[in-house]
């Protein structure tokens, strides 16, 4: 493979993964849950959300194959627990239970936010297919840029909207949480429907 090839595939897994991880679509869930933490908690957990689904697509990019064969999962089954996760979130969202209070910023960046919100199914999925395509030192550079390219955009666009909720008020964030659980109640069905769809079909 040549060195334009490498870049090629490079934006090509850069591009997906960044539409696949979708970071404007994850801001109203950290918004809604991290609306009552410190500017510098809200901050951490952004980058700590990144750097955990980094270090999902990293592993799942490496040693993907091997996980799922020995395990003996389905990308289905994945995409039905990551949808029952999900449920869960947007439920207590819409209730409008305050996951702030009882769970802590390391453990709120890590699920929901990191995985399945971030590296869910789809993200998996995807760059376990980018690595089977993956030749040589120069696309596999490629490929590990793409990943972490992705994620500072991912950090940066989630450390960039905490400064939406001091402008926001209260009662936005109220009404962003709403929206955010019903969001997030709408990709967790799909993932959840998709997943049955495909195990049994």
């Amino acid at each position: 493979m040549n060195e334009l090839t490498a870049l090629t595939f490079g934006l090509q897994a850069f591009v997906t993964l960044l539409v696949i991880l979708d970071p404007p679509g994850a801001t109203p869930l950290f918004l809604s849950l991290t609306s009552h933490q410190k500017r510098r908690d809200q901050v951490r957990m952004a980058w700590l959300a990144a750097l955990t689904s980094l270090s999902i697509i990293a592993i799942f990019a490496v040693f993907g194959q091997l996980i799922v064969s020995y395990l003996d999962i389905s990308i289905p089954a994945l995409q039905g627990a990551g949808g029952l996760l999900l449920l869960l979130v947007s439920l207590d969202l819409l209730k409008g239970t305050d996951q702030s209070a009882t769970n802590n910023v390391k453990s709120l960046a890590l699920v929901p936010l990191g995985t399945p919100l971030l590296a869910g199914p789809g993200a998996i999925v995807t760059i376990m297919l980018f690595s089977q395509r993956v030749e040589g030192a120069a696309m596999t550079s490629a490929l590990a840029l793409a990943v972490i390219g992705a994620h500072l955009i991912i950090g940066m666009t989630l450390t960039f909207a905490t400064s939406i909720v001091s402008v926001i008020k209260e009662s936005g964030v109220m009404l962003l949480a709403k929206i955010a659980g019903l969001l997030t109640a709408a990709i967790a069905f799909e993932m959840l429907i998709t997943g049955i769809k495909e195990l049994l079909g």
